[in-house]
């Protein structure tokens, strides 16, 4: 044994030793992560056969650069900042992977600067105990160095071994790549997934593929021209869905106040959550919403977000356009790219004045340029609400009710009709910072996820809150006036965390599945119009990209000259295939595909072996799917809205919106327009609306839940004080 250990120290003293035992080291973190951290959904031996390799050959190309240098310290210094790079790549997928289910793209680092406001606390969360076992290499081998029991080898490499590294590594990965080929043809050039590339290539291998993926998307915008939005119009004269004149036009001139539903899925919606022998109602108003005869609910859209998750939502919402494939379109574009969105769209069919109240910083998301893109009037963030602390915020922004009751000193001097957003933030991961003092009283799901066991309160503090703002439009006199869009923007508990959570929704963890990942991705989607009692619960199957021209329509703007990829889904011709940002992975009522397997949709079955008449079918729904989001893409990443002449909208100038200042703006506005001012405020004779937002606390919503508690408090202080009397009177 001794031997041995004195050959191995003797052979990591030499240069090729020590490049080798670098290799060997992180191929043990990286099958360490593969095992514990990504979700591959591996297949069969031979893809274990894969995994196991890929780690290898990118990284020995890239550690034994350093054999080229013959100068001792550089040598050991680049071949260990190599291994450094190689593990901060890994350990950064790993996070990454936790929150997002996938990978570090060259976009998502490129917009790092524009995501990365306020994420401090929530990057910590994602850390777990065994990241530990990542970092136990480097005392070991400081030890090793420092005692030692390795000293540099001042030899330097022979050129020719060094060339032979670099060739083997080469064979090794055009190995790899040929059998990566086998498994999943076309790999690299259709995209399937960035699990497959992980899963067959490694993550080294990933970078370059993103990188070139990224290149791809820049030199698209630049070559494109006005030839291609031939195509692009053909598609969306052809895909366009007619108006169900049942439903068009009834919001027309209304106020439209959007309400974003931080990481709200549609299972919430009428659950109930067992705890303590008892059953609680997660969200008790917004289940009032979905079934009452005012709202036009649907129970099966789906997100359909990719890594820009929040700013995906907005952009499908605003734009009728996906997000892109690799990060964020609003970091990426979303200052650049010419659009045609919801604001100005509305400030040109109804002179709309448009508004959007966030409590979380301008920056994040790109917003303070982006929302110039698409045509906001005003942009309140963080620096026009209370003064965020300990004590009403978090991580992510200002907690919910206070933004919300700070916004209606700025909502009551919107010029009306507007066009509000409202994004909510404390439903926001990790679901267990937003909610102290006396908004703490709702159960936490008893599971060995604390991610999964808070989800359920603050969901709970987000109903409450979006049932305060609706006490205030009824007795502020804006409700009758106005419409109320409630949408999910995303997954609230990713796939590697649901089968924690299979026990909460009639499942189980060991027979949960791509399709109960997939049918997890619905979000709730709500048209409330005040008034109107033809309201219902629609089945139809839809997305995002769908919900612009569905609001359009009732607001009785015709979409079919905008360049949009949505249908509306109040329309018969709505054709009901909802396609995931993912290629290949698509929803409709008859099947399901997702991450690589195909179900019946009404029954979960997995179709195995379809045969010619479910293949053929299979392949015309992904045609449909993958043919809507290529040409979202050519819109998105050729900014071909800028060659298009189809509607006489005319183009966004950002240059003329600051979102500095803006009450006093309003103000102005207001000044100038005298008695012809249609605010709120000036409406009511210039009276405020603000004292009419009342939102209590879970405590001041359920007293009968702390009065039960003070109860058992004293009735066993009680019993506890009479047996210590019984005690001392009988010795």
């Amino acid at each position: 044994m001794k031997k041995t250990t004195k050959n191995l120290l003797n052979f990591m003293s030499t240069r090729l030793g020590f490049v080798l035992i670098l290799l060997v080291l992180y191929w043990i973190k990286t099958m360490w992560a593969y095992t514990i951290d990504f979700n591959l959904d591996i297949q069969g031996a031979y893809q274990v056969f894969l995994a196991i390799i890929n780690p290898f050959p990118i990284s020995l190309l890239l550690l034994g650069l350093a054999l080229y240098v013959k100068r001792t310290k550089l040598f050991y210094s680049l071949a260990f900042g190599i291994y450094l790079l190689l593990f901060a790549w890994l350990v950064s997928n790993s996070i990454y992977y936790r929150e997002f289910s996938d990978f570090v793209t060259v976009n998502t680092m490129l917009a790092s600067s524009s995501v990365s406001a306020g994420l401090g606390e929530a990057a910590l969360e994602l850390f777990r105990p065994w990241d530990i076992l990542y970092l136990i290499d480097f005392p070991i081998l400081a030890f090793l160095f420092f005692k030692k029991y390795i000293r540099m080898d001042d030899r330097p490499f022979n050129k020719r071994a060094s060339f032979a590294v670099t060739s083997l590594s080469a064979m090794l990965f055009s190995a790899n790549l040929f059998l990566a080929e086998i498994d999943r043809p076309e790999l690299l050039s259709r995209g399937f997934s960035n699990y497959y590339v992980v899963r067959a290539l490694g993550l080294p291998a990933f970078l370059g593929y993103s990188a070139n993926q990224t290149y791809t998307a820049n030199r698209e915008r630049s070559k494109a021209s006005e030839k291609d939005l031939e195509p692009v119009t053909e598609y969306i004269q052809s895909h366009y869905a007619e108006p169900n004149p049942e439903y068009y036009g009834i919001a027309k001139g209304r106020n439209v106040i959007y309400v974003h539903l931080e990481s709200f899925q549609q299972f919430l919606i009428d659950y109930k959550l067992q705890a303590d022998g008892k059953e609680y109602e997660v969200t008790p108003f917004l289940n009032s919403l979905y079934h009452s005869n005012s709202t036009l609910a649907f129970s099966n859209v789906f997100n359909q977000v990719k890594a820009g998750k929040t700013s995906d939502a907005e952009t499908m919402i605003e734009t009728g356009l996906f997000g892109l494939n690799q990060g964020s379109f609003m970091v990426n574009y979303g200052g650049t790219n010419t659009q045609q969105a919801a604001p100005f769209i509305l400030s040109k069919n109804g002179d709309y004045t448009s508004a959007v109240f966030h409590g979380n910083t301008g920056s994040f998301w790109n917003r303070n340029t982006a929302y110039k893109q698409w045509g906001y009037n005003y942009f309140f963030d963080a620096s026009y609400f209370t003064k965020q602390d300990d004590t009403n915020s978090f991580q992510y922004g200002l907690n919910d009710k206070i933004m919300l009751k700070d916004s209606i000193k700025y909502l009551e001097h919107l010029q009306q009709p507007f066009y509000a957003k409202y994004i909510t933030v404390s439903n926001h991961y990790p679901y267990t910072t937003s909610l102290i003092g006396d908004e703490i009283g709702f159960p936490l799901a008893k599971t060995k996820d604390e991610t999964i066991n808070g989800y359920f309160a603050t969901a709970n503090y987000l109903d409450s809150s979006v049932k305060a703002l609706f006490d205030y439009l009824k007795e502020s006199g804006l409700y009758d006036n106005s419409i109320i869009v409630l949408y999910g923007d995303h997954f609230g508990i990713s796939q590697t965390r649901n089968p924690n959570l299979a026990p909460l929704v009639g499942k189980t963890s060991e027979t949960w599945s791509n399709y109960d990942n997939a049918m997890m991705q619905r979000v709730p989607y709500m048209v409330v119009v005040p008034g109107m009692d033809k309201g219902k619960i629609i089945d139809t199957y839809g997305g995002q990209v769908d919900m612009l021209p569905t609001l359009e329509h009732l607001l009785g703007i015709d979409s079919k000259n905008y360049l949009q990829v949505g249908q509306d889904l109040l329309s018969s011709q709505h054709q009901q295939i909802t396609a995931f940002r993912s290629s290949n992975n698509f929803v409709t009522p008859k099947y399901t595909s997702f991450n690589g397997r195909t179900y019946y949709t009404q029954t979960g079955e997995e179709i195995t072996n379809p045969d010619e008449t479910i293949k053929k079918e299979l392949d015309e729904i992904r045609n449909a799917a993958n043919t809507q989001l290529k040409m979202s893409d050519a819109i998105q990443t050729g900014d071909l809205i800028r060659f298009y002449k189809g509607n006489d909208l005319g183009k966004v100038n950002p240059k003329d919106y600051s979102y500095l200042n803006s009450m006093k703006a309003l103000l102005a506005i207001e000044k100038e327009k005298g008695d012809q001012s249609t605010s709120l405020y000036s409406k009511r004779g210039n009276v405020s609306t603000v004292d009419l937002f009342n939102s209590p606390s879970y405590r001041a919503l359920h007293p009968e839940q702390f009065q039960t508690s003070s109860s058992d408090e004293d009735s066993s202080q009680e019993d506890s004080s009479s047996s210590s009397s019984s005690s001392t009177a009988n010795p």
